[in-house]
């Protein structure tokens, strides 16, 4: 086989009549079988392996950031309002969310897959089950009493995750069409949005209450203590 692409094995049975010829015995279907597994397992690994360092990054930041949500609830906890219950499932828990999904992206698309099959019904799920979300929380976000969303709320928290899921759920499709790697830029980009989303969201949680919320509060004691 060393003058045989074995990238061909998969798209051109002639080339194993012809490994049949010069090895003087017949290849059973069984063995071309497994030939085929494996080279597409060589190639789905080489595929992912190149996108190796990017989830290293997009997942790090993801969990960073997950472990710094935690420690911003518990510093407001003792500062609450009317409605916070609500606007926390609107605005707070989608942060979480969108990094966990990015997170788990990234240790998904670094496991040592042998096959695509599991990978891409997997992340297709994630995309589907991502836009219903997104549905819910835009509900949340009309029905909660604390604050009235503007432009860029409804563009961060409802209309760009939308189309991260929605991407996401539709890169599962593109491998039966497509080239593979279309996929995984797909996906990529995809967790790299939703990262950025996440950013943005969860520093607009923090000014809000540092610059808004916090402010109301002291003003609101001020004029208690002067009566």
């Amino acid at each position: 086989m060393s003058d045989i692409d074995a990238s061909d094995l998969n798209s051109d049975p002639s080339l194993f009549e012809m490994m049949e010829e010069r090895a003087g015995c017949t290849i059973s279907p069984t063995l071309q079988k497994s030939i085929r597994e494996m080279r597409s397992g060589i190639v789905i690994m080489n595929e992912f392996a190149k996108w190796a360092n990017f989830y290293v990054i997009v997942g790090s930041a993801a969990g960073a950031l997950i472990g710094l949500q935690f420690v911003v609830l518990t510093l407001v906890a003792d500062r609450p309002f009317h409605g916070m219950a609500e606007a926390g499932a609107a605005f707070g828990s989608p942060t979480i969310v969108h990094f966990s999904v990015t997170l788990f992206l990234s240790a998904l698309l670094n496991a040592p897959w042998r096959t695509i099959s599991i990978p891409l019904v997997t992340w297709g799920m994630v995309g589907f089950v991502g836009v219903v979300y997104v549905v819910v929380i835009t509900r949340r976000m009309l029905r909660q009493p604390a604050y009235k969303p503007q432009f860029e709320d409804w563009l961060f928290y409802s209309a760009l995750p939308m189309v991260a899921y929605a991407v996401l759920a539709a890169s599962s499709f593109v491998p039966n069409r497509f080239d593979f790697s279309i996929a995984l830029f797909m996906v990529g980009g995809s967790a790299l949005l939703l990262l950025f989303v996440g950013i943005h969201n969860a520093w607009d949680s923090v000014s809000y209450h540092v610059f808004v919320a916090s402010p109301k509060e002291h003003a609101a004691r001020d004029r208690g203590d002067s009566k």
